[in-house]
C-alpha cells in the first residue's frame, strides 16, 4: 500500500517531484527523464511509468529556463525510439512465451488486447499506441513478436515517437504556465491521464456490449 500510495503521490504531484530532481541532479535530470521515458516504452514490465503527463510537466517547466525545451525534445524523442526498439527485439526474441494468466506485471489479458488492437489497425498500431498507456509498452513487443518487417516497424516508431513526444514537450512549454494551467496543474495532470484512459475503455465497452443479447461474457 504504501508503494502505491508513493506512485498516486509522484503522478499526482509531478510539477514538485520534477522541480524537486531539477534543484538536486541539475542537468543530470535529462538522464533521469530519458531513463523513464525509455524504460515505460521499452521496458515490458513497466507500463505504469507517467508518460504523457511527464513530457508535459517537464516541458511546462521548461519555461522558466530550468530545461531547454528543444534538448529535452530531441533526448526524448530518441529515448522513445530506442525504447520501442529494444521492446520489439525482446518481443521477436521471446515472444508469449514471458506472459502468463497470473503474472504481477506480463498479463496475458494486457498482451492479447494490444493483439486486437494490431489486428484492427495494423501498423498504424505503433504511431497510435504512443497515446494509450499500456498499449503504448505492449505494442513494439507485439509488433516483434509476431515477426512484422523491422523497416515498416522502424518508420511508424519513428513517426509515432517524433509526434508523442513533441505533442506532449511543446505542448507543456506553450500552454503549461498558462495562471489557470498553473494554478491547477494537478487537475491538468488528471484531465491528461484520464483523456489517455479513454480510448482503450471505450474499445473494451464496444466489445462487451457489441452483442445485441447482452454483454458477452
Amino acid at each position: 500500500m504504501e508503494l502505491i500510495r508513493e506512485a498516486l503521490d509522484f503522478f499526482l504531484h509531478l510539477d514538485t517531484h520534477l522541480t524537486n530532481i531539477i534543484q538536486e541532479y541539475g542537468v543530470w535530470t535529462y538522464g533521469i527523464l530519458f531513463a523513464i521515458i525509455f524504460a515505460e516504452t521499452g521496458l515490458v514490465v513497466t507500463p505504469f511509468l507517467p508518460g504523457d503527463s511527464l513530457l508535459f510537466a517537464a516541458g511546462a517547466l521548461s519555461v522558466g529556463g530550468a530545461l531547454n525545451p528543444v534538448l529535452l525534445f530531441v533526448l526524448l524523442t530518441g529515448a522513445a525510439i530506442l525504447g520501442d526498439t529494444v521492446n520489439y527485439w525482446v518481443g521477436s526474441t521471446i515472444g508469449r512465451r514471458a506472459f502468463s494468466e497470473n503474472a504481477r506485471f506480463l498479463k496475458i489479458e494486457h498482451l492479447e488486447r494490444t493483439e486486437k488492437f494490431f489486428e484492427k489497425y495494423g501498423g498504424k498500431t505503433i504511431v497510435l499506441a504512443r497515446f494509450l498507456p499500456i498499449v503504448r509498452t505492449y505494442a513494439p513487443f507485439v509488433a516483434g513478436a509476431s515477426r512484422m518487417h523491422y523497416g515498416r516497424f522502424f518508420a511508424f516508431n519513428v513517426i509515432g515517437g517524433v509526434v508523442w513526444v513533441a505533442l506532449f514537450i511543446f505542448g507543456g512549454y506553450y500552454f503549461g504556465n498558462i495562471p489557470i494551467v498553473r494554478d491547477n496543474f494537478t487537475i491538468v495532470i488528471l484531465v491528461i491521464i484520464a483523456l489517455s484512459l479513454v480510448p482503450p475503455l471505450v474499445e473494451w465497452a464496444r466489445r462487451r456490449y457489441r452483442s445485441p443479447s447482452g454483454p458477452v461474457v
